[in-house]
């Protein structure tokens, strides 16, 4: 289960016991909120996408939404987001649980802009009722970023 591997993987760095498990489910923005008690802006939610070069992984705000034009700038082609079975296949994720932790080799993992706003977020754990409150520097070090992009609009 990929939540066990985000566990182990979590563990290497001393923060596994830090995962909330809930009883309910917390596969959207709208139900991990719930979940959370928080607003649902803070939640940092997984958009898998292809590439050229492979999947990769923007981890946004809540509330947050693509911005195409802004996207294709940074990665000169048009987003294009993975099915439910190729996110799951290509990225070690289940939709629902998809997290930027022990994803599959070669998956690149970018942080958008929307969540420097915000102390601490709480990105999903590798299942649909888990999450992690992580401050900002923690989710960069934690998800292993290959850096900071600007491709969403709605949330500013």
């Amino acid at each position: 289960m990929a939540i066990e591997k985000v566990r182990e993987y979590l563990a290497g760095f001393g923060m596994a016991e830090r995962i909330l498990e809930f009883g309910v489910s917390s596969a959207t923005v709208a139900l991990a909120a719930q979940a959370l008690g928080c607003e649902s802006c803070r939640i940092a939610k997984s958009l898998a996408f292809q590439t050229a070069e492979g999947p990769i992984l923007v981890i946004a705000a809540g509330d947050a939404k693509v911005d195409n034009a802004k996207y294709k700038a940074r990665f000169a082609a048009k987003a294009k987001m993975l099915s439910p079975e190729d996110t799951e296949r290509q990225v070690g994720h289940a939709v629902g649980g998809v997290c930027p932790f022990a994803v599959n080799e070669g998956v690149r993992v970018y942080l958008d802009e929307s969540l420097k706003r915000f102390d601490t977020v709480f990105p999903a754990c590798g299942s649909a009722n888990s999450a992690i409150e992580l401050t900002i520097p923690e989710l960069e070090r934690l998800s292993r970023a290959d850096g900071w992009v600007d491709v969403c609009k709605g949330w500013d």
